[in-house]
């Protein structure tokens, strides 16, 4: 039979090989929260902003700019084929940009990075889109041969300009605004920070208690 001592002793071997076996194990305890590690899998589909406005002007700009980029590649024959090529690329690189603001946008997925100004990001983007449909669709249209697919390709074009320029005029107010709610925040801050060093000077006993 064993005695306490060994009692005592098996014990102590026993819970140091159970949390030598802890340490190495793979699995280890963790107080992550769940929702942390799901990754995307809490994604979920933002329907204010979907019904709001930049969510509707984000969705006719996705359509008008898919609607013209078929027209243009239902094309088969051109001369000269500068204009057409120019408004290929410009549909195109309108409807990816803006089909990948409006995803990130509609899932919520630029709150995960702060780091990036996306008011003024989408400023520059629909800025940008504005001039460049507007100076291809003018192009395109002194340039065609009025066959149906051109002229379908002109007219999504122009309408694509039109709700890009509203889109634009709608994200600088946006942009304004947001500068002066972060304009007023700042200062807000250094109103409150000037106020506690000023009550500190006018304490003695805090200096004494930091002294």
């Amino acid at each position: 039979m064993r005695n306490g001592d060994d009692l005592e002793g098996f014990d102590g071997e026993a819970s140091s090989a159970s949390m030598i076996s802890a340490a190495s194990s793979p699995y280890q305890p963790t107080t992550e929260p769940v929702s942390q590690r799901r990754g995307l899998g809490g994604l979920r589909c933002d329907l204010d902003y979907l019904r709001g406005t930049l969510g509707r002007l984000k969705l006719a700009e996705v359509l008008l700019a898919l609607t013209a980029f078929i027209c243009i590649e239902t094309i088969m024959e051109c001369s000269p084929c500068e204009g057409l090529y120019f408004f290929e690329f410009v549909s195109c690189s309108a409807l990816v940009v803006t089909g990948a603001l409006l995803l990130l946008f509609s899932l919520n997925l630029h709150t995960r990075i702060p780091q990036i100004n996306w008011n003024l990001t989408d400023l520059v983007n629909t800025g940008l889109s504005t001039f460049f449909f507007f100076i291809a669709s003018v192009v395109l249209a002194a340039l065609n041969h009025k066959t149906g697919a051109e002229i379908a390709a002109v007219v999504f074009g122009f309408l694509a300009t039109a709700v890009y320029a509203v889109n634009t005029f709608v994200a600088v107010e946006k942009w304004r605004l947001s500068s002066r709610q972060q304009s007023s925040r700042q200062g807000s801050d250094y109103i409150r920070a000037r106020t506690e060093s000023r009550e500190v000077v006018h304490r003695p006993e805090i200096q004494r208690l930091d002294a």
